[in-house]
């Protein structure tokens, strides 16, 4: 028998919450007021980065997650079109405003050309900081894929230890890996939570508790997990009736929690591929033998599938697939950011198998800076109610 929660758990939920929404609205942390062990700052770009690298090194990981719908555009537009996506527009204007001087670097990802310009144009613009392309490959369905990753961390890892100065041990890898697989432990048991009864858990919820490891230490988002995941389980919320739906699209610029909200009003959220940077990695990364072997091993063998990456081993379609069958969906909702080709590619993949599977979905378009979810709002009621209609 459940023990129903206390009013103070409920406050302290709250305050957890907010707490998380402040660190999404907040700048970069202070350089000058770092937690005890870190030395400064690594920011870096969705979608997928190995932070045990840069935790090891002393470096608190920053994601940089774009500028969200309050950042005004003052000087990116000098430096990229207006058709680039907002994440990598607003990303650029928060180092030309100086909002991220306090990071010691900056590393990007080729996913797309937008975001492969984004180092070019921070080195020019930054030359104090650190800027880098880490190359993860695309493919990794080739025999030489896991040494070619190893290769490139084991760069990184030497251009950190530069940067700070000071040598990045093995041991110093494992017991960040350590600290990490616990994180992605307690990730997996918000999902599925969500999953099981998301009258708890909404995904707003789920996404503000998530992000807040974007700002903080691993080790602090851990207690902070622990903390949230023992109020929620014992809230004494009732279920409602409202479909349950996999919301797939926010794998590396984030919709407004505006929109979450939205789509929280109308359905359950039941899986989504929100922030799936943090939880790339589906499985431990093993702690024994040579840590960045590990790393890059699980990189191919203990990851998400995302429209970034390239494995015949999981194809997009099946894997959504998965999605709406183990979180017992009634429905998809396929969303894509504006401007992003490979968003954009794989929501028409994800349209035409379930369109043969006779799966309802419904697509939705947003960008960072969006403000007016009016239109959304009745696009989302009316695609509810289509669903609780055909399940009566």
């Amino acid at each position: 028998m459940n023990t129903p929660v206390s009013r103070q758990d409920e406050t302290d939920l709250d305050g957890l919450l907010e707490h998380c929404n402040a660190l999404r609205l907040a700048p970069a942390p202070d350089a000058d007021l770092l937690p005890e062990g870190f030395t400064g700052m690594l920011g870096h770009f969705p979608v997928y980065f190995p932070e045990e690298i840069a935790h090891a090194a002393g470096l608190l990981p920053v994601a940089v997650l774009g500028g969200g719908n309050r950042l005004e555009l003052k000087h990116a537009d000098a430096r990229m079109g207006s058709f680039v996506c907002s994440i990598c527009r607003s990303t650029t204007e928060l180092g030309l405003n100086g909002s991220l001087a306090g990071l010691a670097g900056f590393v990007t990802h080729p996913i797309c050309d937008a975001a492969k310009h984004l180092a070019g144009i921070w080195a020019r613009n930054l030359p104090e900081q650190l800027s880098e392309i880490l190359y993860l490959p695309q493919n990794v369905n080739t025999p030489s894929v896991v040494r070619y990753i190893t290769a490139e961390y084991q760069r990184l890892r030497g251009d950190l230890e530069r940067r700070t100065g000071r040598p990045i041990g093995d041991d110093a890898l494992r017991r960040s890996i350590g600290i990490y697989n616990e994180n992605r432990r307690l990730l997996r048991d918000l999902y599925a939570l969500r999953r099981d009864e998301p009258w708890k858990l909404s995904c707003t919820e789920s996404y503000l508790l998530t992000r807040a490891r974007t700002r903080m230490p691993c080790e602090e988002h851990n207690a902070l997990l622990e903390g949230a995941l023992d109020a929620i389980r014992r809230r004494s919320l009732r279920a409602k009736d409202k479909p349950r739906v996999v919301f797939v699209g926010g794998f590396c610029e984030q919709p407004p929690v505006e929109m979450l909200e939205v789509i929280d009003d109308n359905c359950y959220v039941t899986d989504d591929d929100l922030l799936v940077g943090l939880r790339w990695l589906t499985t431990d990364v093993p702690e024994a033998g040579d840590p960045i072997w590990a790393l890059a091993e699980s990189f191919v063998e203990r990851s998400a599938a995302s429209p970034v990456q390239h494995d015949e081993r999981k194809p997009k379609e099946a894997w959504l697939m998965r999605m709406i069958t183990e979180s017992r969906a009634d429905g998809a909702i396929l969303t894509a950011a504006k401007f992003c080709e490979p968003g954009l590619d794989e929501q028409v993949a994800w349209s035409k198998h379930l369109d043969g599977a006779r799966v309802p979905y419904l697509v939705l378009e947003f960008e960072e800076k969006m403000t007016s979810f009016e239109q959304m709002a009745m696009q989302v009621e009316t695609f509810a109610e289509s669903l609780l209609f055909a399940l009566a």
